[in-house]
This record gives C-alpha cells, sequence and structure tokens, in this order.
C-alpha cells in the first residue's frame, strides 16, 4: 500500500511512553504501526485508537528474537515497501537488586542489555533497507537521562547519590554510543538518527518512586519531535523536550 502516508513502527507500542507515542504520531496523520509481542493483547486498544481516527496498525514483534524481528521486516516490506519513521521504544528495567556493582547477577545486567542494546540494534539492522527507500528516514533510540555520563560524574547532581547499577544506566549509555554510529552511518542516506530522554515519568518504570509527576504523554513529546524534525535538521542529538541532554 503507497497512498503517500507517513509510515511509523514503535516497538513497546502497548503501554507507557511507546503507547504515547503511537498515540502523538497518529495525531500527526501518520499510519503507525503498533510493536507488541502479542498483537491481540492491543485489540482494543487499536479499536479505539482507529475510532478516535488515527491510522493504527498492530504488528507482531518481540525484539528479543531474531525471527519475530525478521518477520516484522517482512510483513512491512510486503505491506508497504517502505518504512518512515522507526522509534526504538521497547525497553526494560530490569531488576536493580541485581545490577548493583559488586553484587551483581550477570544474567540479570544481560537480560537488559538483550533488550534494550541488541535489541535495537537488531530491529534497526532489519529496518535499514526500508528506512532507505524513503525520502526523509527518521530513527528515534528512546533512551534516558540516567544514561548521562556527564551527569552521573557530576559530585552536584542527584544522580551522585543514586545506587552504582551496572543494568539499565549502563544500557543506556551504550544506547547513546549506538545512536551516534548509526547516525554517522546512515547520514549519505539522509537518514536523521537521535537519542529522546523522556524523563522520569508515571509508567509500570518508575512504580513506587515518588515524587514522579510528568506524564507518559508528556515524555512522548520529544519522542514524536524527534520522529518528525525536517530534512535539514539535527541527527547524532540527545535530546529531552527542555534541550540537549549531556553526554
Amino acid at each position: 500500500m503507497n497512498d503517500g502516508k507517513t509510515l511509523a513502527l514503535v516497538t513497546g507500542g502497548g503501554r507507557g511512553i511507546g503507547l504515547e507515542v503511537v498515540n502523538g504520531l497518529a495525531d500527526r496523520g501518520m499510519r503507525v504501526l503498533l510493536g507488541v509481542r502479542n498483537p491481540e493483547s492491543v485489540d482494543e486498544t487499536v479499536r479505539s485508537m482507529r475510532a478516535r481516527g488515527g491510522d493504527v496498525v498492530a504488528v507482531g514483534l518481540d525484539v528479543d528474537d531474531a525471527a519475530s524481528i525478521a518477520a516484522a521486516a517482512a510483513w512491512v516490506d510486503h505491506e508497504y515497501g517502505r518504512l518512515d519513521v522507526l522509534v526504538n521504544n521497547a525497553g526494560i528495567a530490569g531488576d536493580p537488586g541485581l545490577q548493583v556493582a559488586g553484587h551483581v547477577d550477570l544474567d540479570a545486567v544481560r537480560a537488559v542489555f538483550t533488550t534494550n542494546v541488541f535489541g535495537v540494534i537488531a530491529v534497526t539492522e532489519a529496518m535499514i533497507p526500508l528506512l532507505r527507500r524513503s525520502p526523509s528516514g527518521r530513527i528515534v533510540n528512546v533512551s534516558s537521562s540516567l544514561g548521562s555520563l556527564a551527569r552521573m560524574s557530576d559530585p552536584g547532581h542527584y544522580f551522585a547519590n543514586m545506587p552504582g547499577l551496572l543494568g539499565y544506566p549502563a544500557s543506556k549509555t551504550a544506547l547513546n554510543q549506538v545512536t551516534l554510529q548509526y547516525a554517522k552511518a546512515l547520514r549519505p542516506d539522509g537518514i536523521l538518527v537521535n537519542a529522546a530522554d523522556p524523563g522520569p515519568c508515571r509508567t509500570d518504570f518508575t512504580k513506587g518512586i515518588p515524587g514522579v509527576e510528568r506524564t507518559a504523554a508528556e515524555g512522548a513529546r520529544v519522542i514524536c519531535e524527534l520522529a518528525t524534525l525536517g530534512d535539514r535538521a539535527e541527527t547524532g542529538s540527545y535530546r529531552r523536550d527542555t534541550g540537549p541532554v549531556p553526554w
């Protein structure tokens, strides 16, 4: 199907920030592929979005499963022949108690990296041929300010008082580097690649953490902005809705 609509794929789009990104891009007139492990689990959500005028299609996609990724890419190719926007949103926090430096469960840390880093690479590699067929390809990797080496190493920042975790924060630092390398590699193709920091939002990730007031929709704002950048816009950046985040 090639009706001129911008086509976006959002991994982990079934809830939280990912779902708000799906909403935000659909509101901008895009056809949005909602990537989720079990498409049937979002049937009601998709029906509700369509009832409000959103062009949303659920797609089976498990970022930890090579066969699932290949099947999703083949389906997008068959149905649409291209992809304009890829939002690598799927991620896990893991059990913080198993990530503490000096007391690490290596399998727990490995699981976080498998989803948050290797999953992003696997999905991106599978979708690059489709993004190269777009006149204005965009990739947004959903990172976190916890991945900022500058903030983690600043004794005046509240991150300095956090426990030393080798899973989630380190995976987002690695994801930032992945973002920069793809930005360099894909610049000649006109594909812009950026990292988004949605900030702490009220989602399943932050249950039990006091003082988190931002909504998932607020967190999704910067992701949607980076997904809709103009042709001469930035690539290889790390941004929150308030501006650049230091690497």
